[in-house]
């Protein structure tokens, strides 16, 4: 399984990374051993997508870094802020 992944920063911009142990590599983030993110700490997991292979994660990644994957991605899949009741 892998897993496409997504890191609210410090900054408040969102990461999004794709890795096959998903609990080990947020670990790594939080951790500052990640050199995209280590400036921007604390980390919170938002959200991630699992699929089963790691090219399908790879596209999805790549998706979710363009203008319409990440308009996408942060209207339905990351949560920045408790929706209006």
């Amino acid at each position: 399984m892998w897993y496409v992944y997504f890191l609210k920063l410090s900054s408040g911009d969102i990461y999004v990374g794709s890795t096959n142990d998903l609990k080990r590599r947020f670990s790594l983030h939080r951790a500052g051993q990640v050199l995209s993110t280590k400036a921007r700490l604390p980390v919170e997991l938002k959200s991630y997508v699992a699929v089963e292979t790691k090219e399908h994660a790879r596209e999805l990644e790549i998706y979710f870094k363009s203008g319409s994957g990440k308009a996408i991605a942060l209207k339905r899949l990351v949560r920045t802020s408790k929706p209006a009741e």
